[in-house]
């Protein structure tokens, strides 16, 4: 008799590790989604029109890993043990892939794994494997809007991209001012006196991401007709801007012939360094 009430003892009172795993899986989750939200790094994943989605997600899962534990602290107070709770839920017919415990230990671990890692923008490697050498007369989104009103020097990249999307003939932008910024990628089929000035694309998530890009004439010595009327300076070449480093590029457009293709580039008359900017994506 006294056997049975310590074997039913010890039943009542050993931790319910299935709910405690749940517990931690959930929260681990919660944290890293609070994480990216906090640090900003949520936009390095999502586009911004559907971050809320994941902040969202954080909430939600803060409150189950509240309520879970909530359900643990009462379980240890009734009369019936927890692990009575466990098998009248099993009754239910919860069906997995996997074993329940071993369910919760993966997603803990790929929780912890997003904790841990800090995702990075996409760069030139990766621009050249999505085929950036592509997209000066293509994208994959249509034109939203018609940006030839806009000020010249007031269009990003995606703004010039869709302009001559529409219009395609560079030279009738021969001359107008631009400013834009953007990541260096040197391609291997170009001359040695020019770069190009590139940024990625979100339209949903960093899995469609894709590459638009424009090149630069560094050295005055391109073979358009707007080559020889920057302000070019011999200490400009591509040495000078390694790839994936970041810079602001002010000047004017010309055509340019690269890749037996004709296309608009930037003859520059400044260029700066500057910092990777917090969101690196155009939209």
């Amino acid at each position: 008799m006294r056997s049975s009430t310590r074997s039913s003892t010890r039943s009542s009172t050993r931790l319910p590790w299935r709910d405690i795993l749940d517990v931690l899986a959930l929260g681990a989750w919660s944290a890293m989604l609070f994480r990216y939200w906090f640090t900003g790094k949520i936009l390095l994943l999502l586009h911004p029109d559907y971050t809320w989605l994941s902040h969202l997600a954080a909430i939600v899962l803060l409150l189950l890993v509240i309520f879970t534990f909530y359900k643990m602290w009462v379980a240890r107070f009734r009369k019936t043990s927890a692990k009575a709770d466990s098998d009248a839920q099993q009754e239910l017919g919860h069906v997995t892939l996997l074993p329940p415990n071993l369910s919760s230990a993966v997603l803990l671990g790929v929780a912890i794994f997003g904790l841990i890692y800090t995702p990075r923008a996409f760069a030139s490697e990766t621009a050249m494997q999505r085929g950036i050498s592509e997209t000066l007369t293509l994208t994959r989104a249509q034109p939203r809007r018609f940006v030839r009103d806009t000020a010249p020097e007031e269009r990003t990249i995606i703004d010039w991209i869709r302009l001559v999307n529409v219009y395609p003939e560079p030279d009738a932008y021969e001359d107008e001012p631009i400013e834009v910024t953007g990541f260096v990628i040197h391609p291997e089929t170009w001359p040695a006196g020019y770069l190009m000035i590139s940024r990625f694309v979100l339209t949903c998530c960093a899995a469609d991401a894709y590459p638009v890009g424009i090149p630069v004439v560094l050295n005055g010595s391109g073979s358009g007709s707007g080559s020889s009327s920057g302000s070019s300076s011999d200490e400009w070449s591509r040495e000078s801007y390694p790839v994936d480093s970041w810079l602001k590029i002010t000047g004017t457009i010309a055509t340019e012939t690269l890749d037996d293709r004709r296309q608009i580039a930037i003859i520059p008359t400044q260029i700066t360094p500057i910092e990777e900017p917090r969101n690196p994506y155009e939209y």
